[in-house]
């Protein structure tokens, strides 16, 4: 424990008391958790961000959408809305939030619904969708006030909630103890050379219950492809030196993979979720002027990108050689075969005919 961590830990004390007591009341009955009459899926993790669920949402919904009609349903993070929406390619970012857009662009046969009281957002997509086959819900591991039918715990290999403390001193939303509630507990972020003795010692230090199945998956990246791709633009065959912006929680692996790929990495770095203004985008031109090489691009996420597609960016943004790196997931060994009849069983066996 660092010093500053020592200090704050008092307040993490006083939280994790109002959320063990909170969980208590839960797990009793005192506050209810409504369960509904179809597979309802979450996505979650115990601390604040940066585990990888959007892209294991989109495995997931590669995995069901050829099968059953799914919707996501989203809080929105930062959007500037309220309530219940249905996005659409069409939608921007600040009305239904970056992750939210990303499944609507990328995703056109299923529904994306944002509503940041879940319970409701689920009785109106069944209201509006009867045919619905199964809702994946993202982030919703603390929202308690829905009963997923099937819990999927998020941790960062680089951060294990195992070796986490609570907020403020740390950053775990609920103590420890609430991975209890997951069915299946998937260690994200792994490198792709991944030795069975690390893996071993990781699942003995989370210590599954006998109900729950330890998973490991690892990023696989994409080509650089432009973020306005009826520019001239063409990725260089060498390059040199790469000026990488991103406004998400941990952007560790995507500068580890850069560092492979050029002679140098320069990295501008902002909030999580945070919305560009021309400042910004004049800041990093600025910066990737100054680079003194003829062999350089910028590159940011797909999840950025998002928040970049403006009216009043977009004339500054085709001029400039922009590009991101699509990302998914892979799993380890046998692992992708695990995960895959653990989600099709659980559907298959609470699908609305059943």
């Amino acid at each position: 424990m660092q010093l500053f961590q020592i200090i704050l830990f008092p307040l993490s004390l006083c939280y994790g008391l109002i959320m063990v007591c909170r969980n208590f009341f839960f797990n009793l009955g005192l506050i209810p958790s409504e369960k509904f009459p179809l597979p309802v899926i979450n996505v979650g993790n115990l601390s604040c961000g940066g585990t990888g669920k959007t892209p294991h949402i989109e495995y997931l919904i590669r995995l069901l959408s050829p099968k059953y009609f799914v919707a996501t349903l989203s809080r929105g993070y930062g959007r500037e809305s309220n309530g219940f929406i249905i996005g659409s390619k069409r939608s921007r970012a600040k009305y239904i939030g970056d992750e939210p857009l990303q499944f609507a662009k990328k995703f056109e046969a299923i529904k994306v619904a944002v509503d940041e009281k879940r319970k409701r957002g689920i009785k109106f997509l069944l209201k509006k969708y009867p045919s619905l086959g199964v809702i994946l819900l993202d982030d919703a591991f603390q929202h308690r006030f829905v009963k997923p039918g099937f819990n999927i715990l998020l941790t960062d290999y680089h951060n294990l909630f195992t070796e986490d403390y609570l907020l403020p001193s740390g950053s775990l939303r609920e103590p420890r103890s609430g991975a209890r509630r997951a069915d299946t507990i998937l260690v994200t972020k792994t490198p792709k050379i991944f030795s069975p003795i690390t893996r071993r010692r990781i699942i003995e230090e989370i210590l599954p219950r006998p109900n729950q199945v330890v998973l490991f998956s690892y990023i696989k990246y994409g080509n650089p492809t432009l973020v306005y791709r009826y520019s001239s633009f063409v990725y260089p065959p060498v390059v040199s030196k790469i000026l990488l912006f991103t406004g998400i929680a941990d952007d560790y692996p995507l500068k580890e993979h850069l560092k492979r790929q050029c002679g140098e990495l320069v990295v501008l770095k902002f909030s999580d979720h945070h919305w560009y203004t021309q400042k910004d985008i004049e800041n990093i031109l600025k910066a990737f002027k100054d680079l003194p090489t003829q062999k350089k691009v910028i590159i940011t996420t797909e999840k950025d990108m998002m928040r970049l597609k403006t009216p009043d960016l977009s004339t500054i943004l085709k001029a400039i050689p922009l590009f991101y790196i699509p990302i998914e997931i892979a799993f380890h060994g046998n692992d992708q075969e695990k995960f895959d009849n653990l989600i099709l069983a659980y559907v298959e066996k609470n699908k609305r005919n059943a």
